[in-house]
């Protein structure tokens, strides 16, 4: 969703750009690393300095985008009515949720069969989208409270009993508790469903009520003070719940053998679903780069704005261009097409036993991002010089 451009929100393009040229680097380590599928980055145990900060840097993309698709939701619905903005909401949602199941997972899994369908970003985006589209009558304040209850309170849901079993279980993963949960839908067909809805909802709609900031009739230095203030706070909320180790986390952190480990134990936050802590700490810092990167110049800001312009044509791009990698370099590397499925596995071209180290997965992820920059420079000048509706959905 493209809002007006003016100087006054090249932060948020600036800052989108940011997350969308390291969010490829996640997927990379995906497809290329070598324990990938058989380790956690995260676990304190196994992982590295290395591994563990290249995953952990890949954690602000997903809310960072999040919220801001809320920001703009509420840019582009100043000149709409409360119901031209909530039906643009509801068919753009709804858009977002056909391209993660049908276009997406194809990109991702490569799988023609479709025996698994993976729910992500996209799909927390679009079902978010729906949910802000329905809420867009309501008050500005009642989103603002609804998306700060959501945020704030959503892990209250682990003090609670829920079903283990059959489709409440379901119903409750899919809205509030889901960690990469796997639903059958037949012998053959599953859905991986790795976004709970509400808590990502909940990031939406505040993103949605901090558009308010970006009016036009709102101070720079003002604006520019209260996210400063608000990531500061947001921050400090992450190392006094994280301190206290109890509420905001399904999973506390502990002492390990080593200093190292214990640094790894603390950071790590759960991300499926997304709990407070864990948004705190992302988007506390994402806040404040709001505020910094404000009337930031230089070439570099071109470059990365051009990304943040045209953050959905890039992210269904990212993922076409990196399995076509994948399934050159199993072929060069003597794999045959009896392995091109792995059971239980969602990539296609991807055995369990395959991989590199850290530095090939960077070399591959600056040419993914350097080779993308050309068709997202000129799709950014199409939607620049071109009006069709369709755009506004790209």
């Amino acid at each position: 969703m493209q809002p007006t451009r003016s100087s006054r929100i090249q932060s948020i393009d600036i800052l989108r750009g940011i997350v969308m040229i390291i969010m490829p680097l996640d997927h990379t380590r995906d497809f290329f690393h070598y324990s990938t599928l058989t380790n956690n980055p995260l676990d304190p145990a196994t992982t590295t300095l290395a591994l563990y900060l290249t995953r952990w840097i890949t954690h602000f993309c997903a809310p960072v985008f999040v919220l801001l698709s809320g920001v703009s939701a509420y840019l582009s619905s100043r000149n709409k009515t409360p119901g031209e903005a909530g039906a643009f909401l509801i068919k753009r949602g709804l858009w977002l949720v056909f391209v993660e199941i049908v276009i997406i997972t194809m990109g991702f899994s490569f799988n023609l069969h479709y025996n698994i369908i993976s729910l992500q970003v996209i799909w927390a985006i679009g079902t978010s989208m729906i949910i802000l589209g329905l809420l867009r009558r309501l008050p500005y304040k009642a989103i603002l409270v609804i998306g700060l209850v959501l945020f704030f309170g959503h892990d209250l849901i682990w003090y609670a009993t829920l079903p283990q079993s059959g489709p409440a279980s379901y119903a409750w993963k899919i809205f509030l508790t889901t960690s990469r949960s796997i639903i059958p839908l037949s012998a053959n067909h599953v859905i991986a469903d790795n976004y709970a809805i509400l808590p990502w909802t909940g990031v939406m709609l505040v993103g949605y009520a901090l558009g308010r900031w970006f009016d036009k009739d709102y101070s720079s230095p003002k604006r520019r003070r209260w996210l400063l203030l608000s990531g500061y706070a947001l921050i400090l909320l992450f190392f006094v719940l994280r301190g206290l180790n109890g509420y905001g986390d399904p999973a506390p952190w502990r002492h390990w053998n080593t200093p190292l480990q214990t640094f790894y134990s603390f950071f790590f936050v759960s991300k499926y679903p997304p709990s407070l802590m864990y948004l705190s700490a992302t988007l506390g810092i994402a806040l404040m780069a709001l505020s910094l990167l404000e009337g930031a110049k230089g070439k570099w800001v071109q470059v990365v704005s051009v990304f943040g312009r045209v953050p959905f044509f890039f992210y269904i791009l990212h993922f076409y261009l990196l399995h076509t990698i994948l399934v050159a370099v199993f072929f060069a590397t003597g794999h045959t097409a009896s392995q091109i499925i792995t059971p239980h596995v969602i990539y296609a071209f991807r055995p369990v036993h395959f991989g590199y180290g850290l530095a090939v997965i960077y070399l591959i992820w600056i040419a993914v991002v350097f080779i993308l920059y050309f068709p997202c420079r000129w799709f950014n000048r199409y939607k620049m010089e071109h009006r069709q509706w369709w755009l506004s959905y790209i």
